[in-house]
């Protein structure tokens, strides 16, 4: 009797088992089905906001195109937008993107910096890295088309110029938000003119750019007037590219500019990313991370979910990470450049660009020639003209670069209208450098092979240079040796970039060795414009030239071409005869990108990786970072 009641709760524990397991499989197969559902909702939904952006665009398009009618029917304004407003539209090339047949959103684009960055904040901060991620976060009204250079338009959708060419209009579109869903209007344009131009709010180098401007002022919500003192060859740029910060963010600083001043990481704006925590970010998280901007109001959002930049100050460190797939770009120098074209390694997961943008930036030595108040033994024009002759860039371009550069003769490009050919690059002459420094009164009066000062000291001096640049290092000790044949002692002094941004600002150095980025057609008063030695200006060798003020106001001031490049002209002539810089050679971009990210180009602004708005993408089969 026992054994058949155990036989019976044997049976019953096999059925309830089985039942069990079939309850689970068939709750396994509905949990199956709603995850299914939910990836076909997901999927259904992120086409119809494909759709949704795409009618959205066409529908601004029409609109855009009547409000240019009507605002181009306006009699007191010149029309200097294209006719057709596909050409004005900036966001045609990530459109066309956005319509490939493998696009897709997601993935993050990985990203390093060869140095940490000191401040993300605006107008405070003062190195390309920090400008680099706030171009994803902050937008102008107008941006330049990389493939024609001409202006298109980003927060205005149209804009005139008056007869005079003192006064340019622009008209706002009409649904723009900050990415803290806060509306942006023609009043934040005004504000941020005023935020800039407020003395108390450390902007020295924005207020130089934007002195020539008497007002800025908003008409209405969507229309802003931009009033020049006297006409300016820039103006269009320069009103068109500033940055527009939201009025509702920084205003509280007007009443506590300090605590804007010595911020790390207050950066809120329109564009397609964002931080997280827009007055969260600090040096010290060695990384910074841009999330993607859910309000954002362009008709195409940006494809990656996430652009992040990590902090790797060693060359070779950098390698490493981007050979572990840790990041996506790598930014090779030379030697290395050759060297990882033949490793397979390397070549399997990347492709790699070589080119010479048309706006590349120049390398320099900086000669500074006043420090604490008295004059240096570079403030003689002698003396800067003997070092740049002893300044051997061919070879130093052979032999350190490998060739990847060209010479440069001034901050114009070669081959832009500004650049005379006449002006020619100082060439390694070591007998004319000789006799230069011995008319400036140097001499080895006791023969041991060094030379002394008017003043009876050894000509020495340290060139400050950026600790991290294997490159950099190599040049500057190559040089060391240079200068030494000839009886100088230079003191490499290798710096963390941030202790090189104080000595700067402080003017606390002998010689420098930096580079400045580039333009089309650039303006140099900040550079080399004698009212901007004071504090904070970027004329920060205390260089000093009357003449070439005047020349820099006049060529500012000349709306005719033709007549502007015979100033510009002039002025590179004293630069060259001057040499407040040793102008040392401009750099090809040499770049390592992993294959995952499809529709790199070259433009005529370069390659479009940092292109905003953004038309690169992962296509999903090959995203890995959700």
């Amino acid at each position: 009797m026992k054994n058949g009641i155990e036989g019976i709760s044997k049976l019953w524990f096999w059925l309830a088992l089985s039942l069990f397991v079939v309850m689970f499989l068939l709750l396994m197969v509905q949990i199956d089905r709603q995850w299914t559902r939910m990836n076909e909702m997901t999927r259904i939904m992120e086409e119809q906001a494909k759709d949704i952006r795409a009618t959205r665009g066409l529908l601004r398009n029409l609109e855009q195109t009547l409000r240019t009618a009507e605002f181009s029917r306006n009699p007191n304004s010149q029309p200097v937008s294209p006719k057709d407003i596909r050409g004005t539209d900036a966001f045609e090339r990530a459109r066309l993107a956005a319509e490939k047949e493998d696009y897709a959103q997601g993935d993050w684009l990985m990203m390093a910096f060869a140095s940490n960055i000191r401040t993300l904040t605006p107008l405070v901060s003062a190195d390309a890295y920090s400008s680099e991620v706030q171009q994803y976060v902050l937008e102008s009204l107008l941006v330049r088309n990389p493939d024609t250079l001409e202006w298109n338009g980003l927060l205005a959708e149209d804009w005139s110029t008056s007869s005079d060419g003192l006064t340019i209009t622009f008209a706002l579109r009409r649904d723009i938000t900050f990415s803290d869903g806060e509306p942006l209007t023609a009043r934040d344009v005004e504000f941020t003119f005023n935020f800039i131009m407020n003395e108390a709010i450390a902007a020295p180098r924005s207020r130089a750019y934007l002195s020539r401007m008497e007002r800025v002022t908003a008409l209405d919500d969507y229309h802003v007037e931009f009033v020049f003192k006297e006409p300016y060859f820039n103006s269009l740029q320069l009103a068109g590219s500033i940055d527009v910060l939201p009025e509702h963010f920084y205003g509280r600083f007007l009443d506590d500019p300090q605590t804007f001043n010595e911020s790390r990481g207050l950066l809120l704006g329109s564009g397609p990313f964002r931080l997280s925590n827009p007055e969260g970010w600090s040096p010290d998280k060695g990384v910074v991370e841009l999330v993607r901007n859910p309000r954002y109001w362009g008709p195409v959002s940006a494809s990656f979910d996430r652009i992040v930049w990590r902090i790797i100050e060693n060359d070779s460190a950098r390698l490493t990470t981007f050979r572990n797939g840790d990041i996506d770009v790598y930014s090779a120098r030379p030697r290395e450049y050759q060297n990882l074209l033949d490793d397979e390694g390397i070549t399997e997961r990347s492709q790699n660009f070589e080119y010479m943008s048309p706006t590349a930036g120049y390398s320099f030595i900086a000669w500074n020639q006043e420090r604490g108040g008295e004059k240096t033994i570079f403030a003689d024009k002698r003396v800067r003209m003997a070092m740049s002759m002893l300044t051997d860039v061919d070879r130093v371009l052979e032999e350190i670069f490998l060739g990847y550069g060209q010479p440069a003769a001034s901050p114009f490009m070669p081959g832009s209208a500004q650049h005379d050919e006449a002006n020619q690059a100082i060439g390694h002459n070591i007998d004319r450098a000789r006799e230069l420094l011995q008319e400036a009164g140097f001499q080895d009066s006791n023969n041991d092979g060094i030379l002394e000062t008017p003043d009876g000291e050894e000509f020495e001096f340290s060139l400050t240079y950026f600790q991290d640049s294997d490159d950099t290092r190599r040049m500057v000790l190559f040089l060391r040796d240079l200068y030494a044949r000839s009886g100088i002692i230079m003191k490499p002094n290798p710096t963390e970039w941030s202790v090189m941004v104080e000595n700067i600002q402080q003017k606390n150095f002998d010689a420098i060795t930096l580079a400045w980025t580039s333009g089309i057609e650039i303006d140099i008063y900040q550079m080399f414009h004698s009212s901007q030695t004071v504090e904070g200006g970027d004329n920060f060798i205390n260089y000093r030239n009357p003449e070439l003020d005047a020349i820099i106001d006049a060529a500012r001031a000349e709306v005719k071409e033709e007549e502007r490049m015979k100033l510009w002209h002039q002025a590179e002539k004293i630069l060259v005869d001057e040499q407040p810089y040793t102008f040392l050679f401009r750099r090809n971009t040499m770049a390592f990108i992993d294959r995952r990210i499809h529709n790199l180009q070259k433009t005529g602004l370069g390659l479009n990786l940092m292109s905003v708005p953004v038309e690169i993408y992962v296509p999903a089969e090959l995203q890995h970072r959700r």
